[in-house]
Formats: structure tokens, C-alpha cells, sequence
């Protein structure tokens, strides 16, 4: 089943290319040249380098490889989806474009017999002389005279015509595409916002009101984000000065020897009672008790499948799902089996789909991130489907869940429609 996918998932992402090709280099080219050349070499080689630096991470090749892959291999994932779909909005406008051009050099109609006998000063009735006959008009052959069909059907497109519209829609989706990308590497690059959300908790007490959680996830640290990233990162949770941090997964994509250097500004971060931290997926890819053992170094707290009870509510944590393949998977009866429901319960746990075992066991607010909020617009719309909630604040019983976009990215540095954040927690009681 998994080669029968491969070969079905190749056989489509050719598909795909090849209408790229078609559309932005064949059509565009009047022939064979240097920029049909220059055109096929950046449609092959783009998903070449994409294959290269997926299989690069995924293998651990020497980092400095991944991080030569990283960059054009990435970006060219996030172009081709944006070209896909400027080119497919371009197919509705190419038959308006080529109307208004056939309408702009159709012939100007030929003059009513009124109108000549007008301009000849022709008494109504009378014949109208050869000389009176409109200006360049050819007298019309006698009766009987063939004429050939050519004559009377509408000439087709010329082929200069066709290839200026086909420059026309490819150009604009290039600089469509190339636009949309630019912007949302722009905006991955510059750092992540500050988001502020307020969770009433029916038992939190009133001593706690206003208490700041500063949540943050998939920041993604890799062969494309590194060391200055992570700094950003630090500066924004600490300009919030929370009350405690919350890191919910997915901090780096790669080994600890690779991308340690890359993680050494998480140890200067600061809130009232501390930084904890649990593994996401992307953890179990890069050597997961390794990565546990340096954030632990950094002075984070790793909650694996573990709870600490706060002077005011109970914070737990849960490891991710895809632990279960190396006997780490989560374990809420660990966790929270033997509570005081009585407390108020806030769980840490990567993934949103998580959930539903937060309900079962009375957690009252759950910390997730995992989604990017799809990261990848039109990609939310799969992501919406994979998980109860893409992103923000939603309640499932007796029990919140909140979801994070996330500071970081995955594969293209770049966000389309969902932009990064870290999100300011503020935990207010009912009873103030």
C-alpha cells in the first residue's frame, strides 16, 4: 500500500509540474530557445530540490547539506502550490482576454447603402454610381460570382495573439505567486505576534485572576530557522513577563549535535514560576529523550506524562502521540490519575486531538498546538478536518481547549492565512 501511495502521489505531483511547465514556459516561448531551456530547467529542477531537502532532513545528511537544500527546496513548495492556483484562476480569465482582443481588432462594419447615397447626396430611389461607393470598398462581385469560403469565415487567433495572452495570465500568476510567498516568508522571518486571550475558569480561585500563561509551539528550529530565530522567539514571550511559559511541542526539527547551538537562547527565558516544556511529534523524529534531556539543561521543565501542583491549579503534562511507536506515548491515568479534581487542572499536550482524553479525565483547560492554523492557505481547509480545532479557543464539555498557531514553520518558512503567534494566557476566576 505505501509504494502503490508513492507511485500514485509522484504520478500526480508530475501531473502537476508538467501543467506548469505548459502553461508558464511552453506556452509563454515562441520556440525552442535559451528561455524554453532556462524555464524546463527551473520546473525539473524546483520539485527535484524539494524531494532532496525532505529526504535530506528525514535522513540526517550533514546539516550543512540540509541547510543548503533547505532553502530552495522549501521555497519552491510553497511557489508551485501558488502558481497552481494563480494558473487556475487564470484559466477562467484567458477566454475573457482573448474576446476582448478579438473585439478590438474586429473590422469596422461597411456602411448601410443610406449612408452612402447621403454622403453621394443620392436622391431616394435612385441608383446609387460605382464612384459614390464608400472609400476603399471593392465593388461586390457580380451575381453568380463564387467566393471563396475563407472569405466568409471568421479568421482563427493568430498565434501572436495567443502567445500574448499566454504571457499575460502566466506573468500574473508568477507575480501573484511570487508575491504571496515573499509576503508570508517576510512575515515567518520577522517573528511571531503577540496574542492575548482571557479563559474563565469556574474553579480557579480568586487569588489567581489574571495569571499569565505564555503559550508557544512548533517553533520549528531546523536548517532554515536557527539560532537569531529563537531569539526573536525568547525576546517576544519575555517582553510579555508571564507568570509561567508553556512550551507545547515541536521546538526543533533536527539532532541535538546539529541544532543545539540553534536552541542555547531558550535558557534565557524568565517567568515568575518557571518554563515547562512537553515533546510534539517532530520531537520523536529528532531524538526525543536527547531533546528532553538538553531543554532540561536550558533550564526548562519537561512534563513527561507528569503533573506539578502550582500554588493556585495543577499544571500536567502529556507526551505527544507519535511517542507511542518508541513506548513514550501519552499516559493520562500518569498524569492526572490520582488529582484532586477539586483544583483547577491545566494539561499541556501537543496535539489538539488530545482532547477528548482531557474531558475523560476533568481536565479544565487544555494548551495545544500542532495545526499552524494550516500554515498554507488552502491547507487550513485539511487541517480544519484532521483536528477538532485549527486554532483559538474553543469548549468541549466542562473542558477548554486552546489552540496555537505556532512561532514557527514547517517545510517553507512562510504562513498564508495564518499568521504566527505566542499567545498570552490570562486565567480569570468566576469567583472575582
Amino acid at each position: 500500500m505505501v509504494v502503490v501511495f508513492m507511485v500514485l502521489a509522484l504520478a500526480v505531483l508530475g501531473g502537476l509540474h508538467w501543467y506548469l511547465w505548459r502553461r508558464l514556459v511552453r506556452d509563454t516561448t515562441a520556440r525552442p530557445g535559451v528561455s524554453r531551456r532556462v524555464g524546463t530547467i527551473a520546473v525539473v529542477g524546483g520539485p527535484l530540490l524539494m524531494f532532496a531537502a525532505v529526504a535530506s532532513e528525514r535522513t540526517g545528511a550533514p546539516f550543512r547539506l540540509q541547510q543548503v537544500l533547505a532553502w530552495p527546496g522549501f521555497l519552491w513548495m510553497a511557489l508551485s502550490i501558488y502558481l497552481m492556483l494563480a494558473l487556475l484562476v487564470g484559466e477562467a480569465v484567458r477566454p475573457l482576454l482573448r474576446r476582448a482582443l478579438d473585439r478590438r481588432s474586429a473590422p469596422a462594419p461597411e456602411p448601410e447603402p443610406s449612408d452612402v447615397r447621403e454622403a453621394a447626396h443620392v436622391p431616394a430611389g435612385a441608383p446609387v454610381p460605382a464612384q459614390a461607393e464608400a472609400p476603399g470598398r471593392e465593388s461586390e462581385p457580380p451575381s453568380g460570382t463564387p467566393t471563396s469560403a475563407s472569405a466568409r469565415e471568421p479568421a482563427p487567433a493568430s498565434p501572436s495573439r495567443r502567445l500574448f495572452v499566454s504571457r499575460v495570465v502566466g506573468g500574473a500568476a508568477a507575480v501573484a505567486a511570487a508575491g504571496t510567498v515573499g509576503y508570508g516568508t517576510y512575515g515567518v522571518l520577522s517573528g511571531p505576534k503577540v496574542k492575548r486571550v482571557t479563559v474563565p475558569l469556574a474553579k480557579l480561585p480568586r487569588s489567581a485572576h489574571g495569571y499569565r500563561i505564555a503559550v508557544v509551539s512548533d517553533i520549528h528550529l531546523g536548517p532554515v530557522l536557527g539560532r537569531g530565530f529563537a531569539q526573536k522567539v525568547v525576546d517576544t514571550i519575555n517582553s510579555t513577563q508571564p507568570d509561567l511559559i508553556a512550551v507545547v511541542g515541536d521546538l526543533v526539527d533536527g539532532s541535538v549535535k546539529d541544532l543545539g547551538p540553534a536552541a542555547a537562547p531558550l535558557a534565557q527565558l524568565r517567568a515568575r514560576h518557571g518554563s515547562f516544556f512537553v515533546t510534539g511529534n517532530h520531537e520523536y523524529f529528532s531524538g526525543a529523550e536527547e531533546w528532553v534531556a538538553r531543554v532540561r539543561e536550558l533550564g526548562l521543565r519537561p512534563l513527561e506524562n507528569a503533573r506539578t501542583e502550582l500554588a493556585h491549579f495543577d499544571l500536567a503534562g502529556v507526551n505527544d502521540i507519535a511517542g507511542e511507536d518508541e513506548g513514550q506515548g501519552p499516559d493520562f491515568v500518569k498524569a492526572l490519575g490520582d488529582r484532586d479534581r477539586n483544583r483547577t487542572c491545566v494539561l499541556l499536550a501537543h496535539q489538539p486531538v488530545q482532547i477528548h482524553d482531557a474531558v475523560d479525565h476533568g481536565v479544565d483547560l487544555q494548551l495545544s498546538g500542532h495545526t499552524h492554523g494550516g500554515q498554507l492557505w488552502p491547507g487550513n481547509f485539511i487541517a480544519d478536518l484532521a483536528n477538532p480545532t485549527l486554532a483559538g479557543l474553543e469548549r468541549y464539555g466542562d473542558t477548554q481547549l486552546y489552540v496555537s498557531r505556532g512561532a514557527g514553520a514547517w517545510g517553507p518558512p512562510t504562513r498564508v492565512g495564518a499568521p504566527s503567534d505566542i499567545t498570552v494566557v490570562e486565567l480569570a476566576s468566576k469567583q472575582a
